[in-house]
C-alpha cells in the first residue's frame, strides 16, 4: 500500500521558522497559513515570506518580524555569541508582563483562532511538549510556570504556523531524522547555557528523540524545533523503497560555519510491497465442549469477520485432552468475537494480545488457462511476484480435466507465472 510520507532531514538542526519555511516550500498553502494567523488574537508582529539562497540553494524564508516591544534577540548573533563584557550579564527584560503567558493563556489564543481541528490539536500538543520541558528545566510545575520561551509572540506564531502547514499537507506518515545540534554555549534571558540547551535535552529525553552532535559552535536545534519534531513524528525510520514526489528547503536565520542552515523537507511515496498493521490474537483452553459445538463456533467466527480461527489439540491439568481455540481478528472486532465464543462454547475466560503483522501486497487475477478459467492470488515482495492458485479453482479444474489436485495446482501456477506479467 503506497502512502504519502513527510521526511524532515535535520542535518543542520531544526527551528520553528525553518520548519514552517520548509513546509511552505514543499507546497503548503501560503493563503491558508496567512488567514489562520490573522484569526489569532495576537499582536506585536508581522510575517514575511520570501525566497533566499543559502550555499547556492534556493530556499524559503519565513520571518516573524517583532515590534520593538517584543524583540527577543533570537537572531542576534552578536548577542547570542558575543564576547564583549557588555553581554556577560543576563539579558535585559524585553517583554511586557502580559507576554509571560502560561500554557492556559496560549491555549485560549489558539482556541480563539479559526484553525482546523487537526491544526489546533497539533499546535496544542507542541506547546504541551515544550511546556513540560521548560517546567522540568526550571523546577516548577506546568501550572505554576510563566516563561517567555513559550509565551513569546514569535513562538506562538511559529508553532501555530507549523501546525497549520502540516495539517494542510496532510501526510500519512512523518519521519524525522536525527536532530543535529552543535556544541559550546549560548546566551538566553537567564544567562549563559550549554548547547544542546537544557530544554532541547529534556524534550529529547522525554520524547525519545535521537540527537547527533556536530563540531559546530552554536545552537542548531531550538526548543521550539525539538518540540515540533517530537509532535510531528509518527514513524522512526524511512521505508526501504520510496519515490521522491517533492522537495522543499527552509532557511534558518543564524549563520554557523560548518552548517548549511537549511532544513530539507521531502514528500515521499512508499513503493514498498509489504504493508504493516496490528491485529489481535484471542485464545482460550476448552476441555468440556463437544466437537460439534467447536465446529459451529469456528464457522460463526469466520462468518462474522475473523481473519482466521482454528483449534489445536492440547493436554490440560490432570492430563485431560482439550483444545486451544485461537482467533485472529481486527482490534475493533474483539467484542464481537468474544461474544461468539462465550455464547457457543463452555469457556469462562478468553486471553487476548496485540500482534504486529507484515502483509504482502496481493490481488486476485482471473487467468484463462488451457484447462479453464482460474482465480490466482498474486503476491508481490520487492521485485518478486508469487502466484498461488485459489483452492476452489484448482478443485473445479482438476475434476473437469480429470487431473490430480497437486498436478493441476502446479500446471496453473506455471502457466500463470509465464503468461501474467
Amino acid at each position: 500500500m503506497s502512502e504519502k510520507i513527510l521526511y524532515l532531514e535535520c542535518n543542520s538542526g531544526i527551528s520553528g521558522d525553518m520548519t514552517v519555511a520548509a513546509l511552505l516550500d514543499l507546497g503548503a498553502s501560503k493563503e491558508v497559513l496567512t488567514e489562520a494567523l490573522k484569526s489569532l488574537p495576537l499582536t506585536g508582529y508581522s510575517i514575511e515570506i520570501k525566497e533566499v539562497y543559502k550555499s547556492g540553494i534556493r530556499a524559503c524564508d519565513f520571518n516573524v518580524i517583532l515590534d520593538s516591544a517584543h524583540e527577543n534577540h533570537d537572531h542576534d548573533m552578536e548577542y547570542l555569541h558575543g564576547a564583549s563584557p557588555a553581554y556577560d550579564s543576563p539579558a535585559p527584560h524585553h517583554h511586557h508582563h502580559h507576554d509571560a503567558r502560561n500554557l492556559n493563556d496560549i491555549a485560549q489564543i489558539i482556541m480563539a483562532g479559526q484553525l482546523t481541528d487537526g491544526a489546533r490539536t497539533l499546535a496544542l500538543k507542541i506547546f504541551r511538549i515544550l511546556a513540560q520541558a521548560e517546567a522540568q528545566v526550571h523546577g516548577k510545575s506546568i501550572e505554576e510556570i510563566h516563561f517567555h520561551e513559550v509565551g513569546a509572540v514569535d513562538s506562538i506564531v511559529d508553532i501555530t504556523a507549523a501546525a497549520v502547514c502540516l495539517d494542510n499537507l496532510h501526510p500519512d506518515q512523518i519521519v524525522i531524522s536525527a536532530l543535529t545540534d552543535g556544541i559550546g554555549q549560548i546566551r538566553c534571558q537567564h544567562g549563559v547555557i550549554p548547547v544542546p540547551v537544557p530544554a532541547v535535552a529534556a524534550i529529547a529525553s522525554n520524547e525519545r528523540l535521537t540527537l547527533k552532535i556536530r563540531n559546530v559552535e552554536g545552537e542548531l536545534v531550538t526548543p521550539t524545533g525539538a518540540a515540533i519534531a517530537a509532535a510531528f513524528r509518527t514513524e522512526s525510520s524511512l521505508p526501504d523503497c520510496f519515490e521522491i514526489l517533492r522537495t522543499g528547503f527552509g532557511a534558518g536565520k543564524r549563520t554557523y560555519t560548518g552548517a548549511s542552515g537549511l532544513l530539507r523537507a521531502m514528500l515521499l511515496k512508499s513503493s514498498a510491497s509489504e504493508d504493516h498493521d496490528t491485529i489481535l490474537s484471542l485464545e482460550t483452553n476448552i476441555d468440556d465442549c463437544t466437537g460439534e459445538a467447536l465446529s459451529f463456533t469456528l464457522q460463526q467466527l469466520m462468518k462474522e469477520g475473523a481473519l482466521d480461527a482454528f483449534c489445536i489439540p492440547i493436554y490440560m491439568k490432570k492430563n485431560r485432552p482439550a483444545y486451544l481455540l485461537k482467533v485472529l481478528c481486527q482490534p475493533d472486532d474483539r467484542t464481537k468475537m468474544e461474544a461468539i465464543i462465550f455464547r457457543n462454547t463452555t469457556t469462562i475466560g478468553i486471553r487476548f494480545q496485540e500482534m504486529h503483522r507484515t502483509k504482502l501486497d496481493r490481488r486476485i487475477v482471473a487467468v484463462e488457462t488451457p484447462w479453464g478459467m482460474a482465480d490466482v492470488k498474486c503476491c508481490t515482495y520487492g521485485s518478486e511476484t508469487y502466484y498461488y492458485p485459489e483452492n476452489d479453482s484448482v478443485k473445479q479444474l482438476a475434476v473437469l480435466n480429470k487431473i490430480g489436485f497437486s498436478a493441476m495446482y502446479g500446471m496453473i501456477q506455471s502457466y500463470t507465472r509465464e503468461k501474467v506479467l
